[in-house]
């Protein structure tokens, strides 16, 4: 591979197709938290950015180090991206019924009035498994830039993160709009919608790969 616009070209395109299921859990991630600040959307959007950065790398690495181990470990990455967001999805469902009851409950005695809906927290360790579930199946990528030389292949990796941060924020901006009219409904679609990525990224590696 070349240094020309066909490579460019190449980089942005993977980066928009990797990108999606980070552009669907920042969707997801702003409903939760409407009130969501410019610095915090960016912070998140560099996490995701960062993995999409170097789980190509990574799967460069692999190509070119230990080719036959990491064949291997591509038929699990699938269900690893599953369980992760099965996992993080479901515990958003689950503290959305429960903490709310808790909630109301406890503003009901208080006050009389039922109690402001709830929001499940973006810890740093939900983020962090959000950003790995949403980028392994990049890994496969350093197949598609195995001929790519090491600086190459870095720069491909920094414009697919660059191309994956754009559309994050894109993801957030449109979460936040969409959670202040959805309130407390909000959450359960957030989970829903991070179920939803954990099964179609395993159907299409498992079924369509």
């Amino acid at each position: 591979m070349e240094w020309n616009l066909i490579f460019l070209l190449n980089s942005i395109l993977l980066g928009v197709g990797l990108a999606m299921d980070a552009f669907s859990v920042s969707i997801a991630n702003a409903l939760n938290e409407s009130q969501m600040k410019k610095g915090r959307m960016c912070f998140i959007a560099g996490v995701y950015a960062f993995f999409q950065f170097a789980m190509p790398m990574i799967g460069w690495i692999c190509v070119h180090t230990i080719l036959e181990y990491f064949n291997k470990f591509q038929i699990i990455i699938p269900w690893i991206a599953l369980i992760l967001l099965l996992y993080i999805g479901g515990k958003m469902i689950w503290e959305a019924f429960h903490e709310c009851e808790e909630g109301e409950g406890a503003g009901a005695s208080a006050s009389g009035d039922s109690a402001l809906p709830c929001k499940s927290s973006l810890t740093i360790s939900v983020l962090m498994i959000q950003g790995i579930a949403t980028s392994i199946d990049a890994l496969s990528v350093g197949f598609t830039i195995a001929d790519y030389g090491l600086v190459m292949a870095l720069v491909a990796s920094l414009i697919i993160a660059v191309v994956t941060f754009a559309i994050c924020m894109a993801g957030l901006l449109i979460g936040k709009k969409a959670g202040n009219h959805l309130s407390s409904k909000a959450t359960v679609l957030g989970g829903i919608i991070l179920i939803g990525i954990g099964i179609e990224i395993f159907v299409k590696g498992v079924f369509f790969s």
